[in-house]
């Protein structure tokens, strides 16, 4: 039962810590006056964390089920 929880409950927990994160790029943008230009290069700055989490999930992912997607 705890392994079911925790298979369902991780990626729903990370997925929200992430949506999470983009709010706090955004409000941060919205109070720094920052414009489109500096709005979008916080997303693609700061987000390219979160993105390299993705890609690092994906990329497992592929791995451990033999290289076939």
């Amino acid at each position: 039962m705890q392994q079911t929880f925790e298979a369902w409950i991780t990626p729903i927990m990370i997925g929200g810590l992430i949506l999470f994160m983009g709010f706090i790029i955004w409000d941060l943008a919205k109070k720094s006056n920052a414009g489109r230009f500096g709005t979008l290069m916080l997303f693609i700055v700061l987000g390219a964390g979160m993105l390299g989490y993705i890609f690092k999930v994906v990329i497992t992912w592929i791995l451990e089920s033999g290289g076939s997607v």
